[in-house]
């Protein structure tokens, strides 16, 4: 055998043995999420399809089978049992449908969640990587010495807003503040002239007179006996 024919030879023989190992190593690790969710999509598209072309056919063996009616009885029977057969298909499709998009569903729930666990333990490392930096007692020392500047803080600043100088009672302020007034009330009386002074005589009674008073009750008989004759 010539140098090149063993050449051609090995190489072959070391493709194929890569080849080998490709398709031992793919079928080891098997599909993908994905791979395997968009084979599912596919397989469901075709059903469909088929569950379309079987619908239409059962319609033509329907129309089949009243154009033939009593006319050829025959006809009129096979085309209806094609359409069982055909329903039957139909039905079964209908199943396997079912079945697959329930895979499918569960499949990209389970990817979902996979996905969500991979981040969440992603997280989980750098917020442990994030805190290994931190002391617990540090932190609580910091805090402390946080709370403690702001409580002088608080005294400082009720220190300059407060009063300077000598303190006064409000209430004898208020009390000296009324005298005043009044002083002042009794001032301006003065000098008005004093109080006006009330009258001696006696205002005249509101009450109405005698005369008035018979008069509406008189006016009120009026009506009353007018309102009897009405009602007779």
């Amino acid at each position: 055998m010539s140098k090149i024919a063993k050449l051609f030879k090995g190489s072959s023989s070391s493709s194929s043995s890569s080849s080998s190992k490709s398709k031992h190593h793919r079928s080891k690790g098997g599909p993908s999420p994905q791979e395997a969710i968009h084979k599912l999509r596919e397989t469901e598209e075709m059903l469909t399809k088929k569950q379309d072309y079987l619908e239409k056919r059962i319609e033509q063996e329907i129309m089949i089978a009243k154009k033939n009616g009593t006319k050829n009885k025959r006809a009129a029977l096979q085309a209806l049992k094609r359409k069982k057969r055909l329903e039957q298909q139909l039905t079964q499709i209908d199943g396997t449908l079912s079945t697959i998009e329930f895979q499918r569903e569960a499949l990209e729930n389970s990817h979902t969640n996979t996905e969500v666990l991979k981040n969440m333990g992603f997280a989980a490392k750098a917020m442990k990587q994030v805190h290994e930096n931190m002391d617990i007692d540090k932190i609580d020392d910091l805090m402390q010495d946080i709370t403690e500047q702001q409580d002088v803080a608080r005294e400082i600043s009720d220190a300059i807003s407060g009063p300077f100088g000598e303190t006064y009672d409000e209430d004898e302020l208020l009390a000296e503040l009324e005298e005043l007034e009044q002083e002042e009330l009794e001032d301006s009386l003065k000098s008005m002239g004093g109080l006006p002074s009330v009258p001696r005589s006696k205002l005249p009674s509101a009450k109405p007179s005698h005369r008035a008073t018979t008069k509406k009750r008189v006016e009120e008989d009026d009506d009353m006996r007018m309102l009897e004759s009405w009602a007779t």
